[in-house]
């Protein structure tokens, strides 16, 4: 046999056995998510949160295992360019069959980079992010049921909640039915929709996050398409329907990059996209993947939507509005709505964290419930970028202050490591130019991000609000990891009183902090809300600056309580 025949042959075997590889960690992953139906029909919560850092945690267990069996099979033919050129060719055929093919390629990519250690992109071992299809902006409902409207309202959601059903039986579906009927006849009224409803057509699987169920479709009549989103929980006396969501604000907010990712078993996962970005035509897919669970194909996506951005723009990447953070130069680029992260080689004081606190403090966030009030941080390692589309300011701070992420190898900048990030308008800005009544809108929603992260655990630790971002729809994000911590890790304390006058008279503290010592009552004093907010502020939200809401939290989460923390309002349930 020719050297060239057997070098077919190998790349045939390679090629193969990735695909192989691939199939087998999206059956596992498909396993995992399944188990969710379980898991909400017994409530058990804590096994959600299991399963979803245990799906999570997948997808690099399974590059690692393919990439060290490929280079113990390869021996000193693991770097042969010639030979990965071919597997690539040979697996791009292998693949075409498949669904959702483009998670294939992503896959491939993260075995060759590793083994070729890739900076910015080799097109010979790689598939670049030209490769890749953009998903559809609209597509036909994937696996989905249509209800065709013919006697009444009523009956049509009857038919929906039966066809659904659970093992555990409706608490009352009566009641939930009248509901539907009363939440969809004054959306439709405040949307201008009047008429019959032509039909109704609802994703076949059942979305999961945590400990809801989401029955996700759109509601179709002559004067177009709204998004039609049922969510139900599982009460101690069964199943119940907990709100209706038929806006795309609504639908937005459900489907955020500030949330945890949706266990749902999609056979099609670009069709299920395609499908939400008919309800939601102002979300990207690069956010659609990943709040699905697919966030390796989400940065990819993502990362191809920046390449075509850079390629039709001539603006420079600059420092991102808002103050210059101590631990990270973040930039951004003018003309698109995203912030790069690199973190500094040296922290300013006060900051005492290491690098690897930081890199920890970021993993445990991609792993956590974000209770939409955590951004959705995505990791990159080696992306390069033209030195003529950074400032010079933004250059001379990157290459002074970020040398263990940063190199400059003449005209291309390379970032070994980074983060990307929605770009968000840090709250300090926003209040400097909100009206009265949008300011009291995110103050109040700055308490409440405080609140919705407590239930899950999380304490910001730094509630500067410099640290917060306002997102597109009015919600308050926080955006600054550093210092964040569990809630169940510190010691809330109340502020021990001056036991003399000379006490009260000094700058310092008279009593012994230690490390994890936190002082609720301090809180405010860091704000600077100004006189007006920090009275509406306290109105509302008092009570986060007592230790002893923190102390009843804390008894929560160690009795192993998981506290609900939801998109929307509910409605009173009898």
């Amino acid at each position: 046999m020719t050297a060239y025949a057997v070098f077919n042959e190998l790349a045939q075997e390679i090629a193969s056995t990735i695909c192989d590889d691939f199939s087998a960690y999206n059956a596992e992953f498909r396993a995992v998510t399944r188990k969710a139906r379980r898991r909400f029909e017994s409530r058990d919560w804590k096994g959600s949160q299991r399963d979803a850092v245990e799906r999570i945690e997948l997808y690099d267990t399974a590059v690692k295992r393919t990439r060290v069996e490929i280079k113990r099979r390869l021996g000193h033919l693991c770097k042969n360019k010639t030979l990965w050129a071919k597997t690539k060719a040979s697996y791009a055929n292998l693949i075409a069959k498949y669904p959702d093919s483009e998670f294939y390629k992503t896959f491939f990519s993260s075995i060759t980079r590793g083994i070729f250690d890739t900076v910015g992109v080799d097109r010979d071992v790689e598939f670049l992010a030209v490769d890749f299809e953009p998903a559809p902006l609209t597509a036909e409902p994937p696996n989905a049921e249509t209800y065709v409207y013919r006697d009444s309202h009523r009956d049509l959601f009857r038919q929906i909640l039966m066809d659904f059903a659970f093992s555990v039986p409706y608490r009352n579906i009566d009641a939930d039915i009248e509901f539907i009927t009363r939440e969809v006849k004054a959306c439709r009224q405040r949307n201008d929709f009047s008429g019959t409803i032509e039909r109704l057509e609802i994703i076949k699987p059942v979305f999961h996050q945590l400990t809801r169920a989401y029955l996700v479709g759109r509601l179709v009549d002559h004067k177009g398409t709204l998004p039609f989103i049922i969510s139900l929980k599982n009460t101690a006396k069964g199943i119940a329907v907990d709100a209706v969501m038929m806006t795309q604000n609504d639908a937005g907010i459900l489907f955020s990059f500030t949330r945890s990712y949706f266990h749902v078993d999609l056979e099609r996962v670009a069709d299920a996209v395609g499908f939400l970005r008919s309800i939601m035509p102002g979300k990207a897919a690069g956010e659609l993947y990943t709040v699905l669970g697919r966030a390796k194909q989400g940065k990819t996506v993502r990362y191809r939507n920046l390449l075509e951005h850079l390629s039709k723009s001539s603006d420079r990447f600059v420092h991102a509005p808002g103050d210059k953070g101590l631990v990270m130069v973040v930039f951004t680029l003018p003309s698109y709505d995203i912030v790069i992260k690199i973190i500094r080689d040296r922290f300013a004081p006060p900051k005492t964290s290491s690098r690897q606190d930081v890199l920890d403090k970021y993993q445990l966030v991609f792993k956590h419930d974000r209770a939409g009030r955590l951004i959705d941080a995505q990791e990159f390692r080696y992306l390069c970028f033209g030195k003529d589309r950074f400032s010079e300011e933004l250059l001379e701070e990157l290459s002074n202050e970020t040398k263990e992420s940063t190199r400059l190898v003449d005209d291309q900048v390379i970032f070994k490591h980074c983060y990307i990030e929605r770009r968000l308008t840090p709250l300090n800005l926003y209040l400097q130019q909100a009206d009265p009544t949008a300011a009291r809108k995110v103050v109040y929603d700055y308490g409440q991000a405080i609140r919705d992260l407590a239930l899950s655990n999380i304490f910001p630790g730094d509630l500067l609000i410099k640290n917060f971002g306002v997102t597109r729809h009015g919600r308050v994000i926080f955006y600054d990891y550093d210092e964040l911590c569990m809630v169940t890790d510190c010691n809330f304390r109340e502020l021990p009183p001056p036991q003399s006058m000379e006490d009260e008279m000094r700058s310092e503290t008279w009593f012994y902090v230690a490390d994890n010592d936190v002082f609720p009552e301090q809180f405010i004093s860091f704000l600077g809300f100004g006189r007006e907010l920090e009275s509406f502020f306290l109105k509302w939200h008092s009570e986060i600056l007592t230790a002893r809401y923190w102390r009843d939290l804390q008894t929560q989460h160690r009795m192993g309580r998981v506290l609900d923390v939801l998109p929307y309002h509910r409605y009173p349930m009898n």
